[in-house]
């Protein structure tokens, strides 16, 4: 099994999570986060003065996946928080070990 997390831009959520519901993913967990790549963040004026705002909104997805189905669960990713600008966000795996469903006792894929 792999641990896929994803940072998307936060309109992006909606068209991610819809991908994965048409992939077959039965659970994902989603946390506001803010951070910078290349774009070191951007400058804004508020009350005519001007800042540098350092971090960026952005959305991390989490999600499980059998190892079978986590290339088409990372492409379908990628190809729905793509709006081809900086800052599109970025996506990776680590393996897992063990997963347990809480409420049964479940383990392995059974808890997915």
């Amino acid at each position: 099994m792999k641990l896929i997390t994803a940072i998307v831009k936060p309109h992006r959520l909606d068209e991610v999570k819809t991908t994965l519901q048409d992939l077959g993913v039965h659970g994902l967990t989603v946390t506001e986060a803010s951070g910078y790549g290349r774009q070191r963040g951007h400058t804004e004026v508020y009350r005519g003065a001007e800042y540098q705002v350092d971090l960026v909104p952005k959305i991390r997805i989490e999600v499980v996946a059998e190892d079978a189905d986590a290339d088409a669960v990372i492409e379908g990713i990628v190809k729905a928080a793509k709006t081809g600008k900086i800052g599109d966000g970025k996506v990776w795996t680590v393996p897992v070990e063990t997963v347990v469903r809480v409420r049964t006792g479940e383990r392995g894929p059974d808890a997915l």
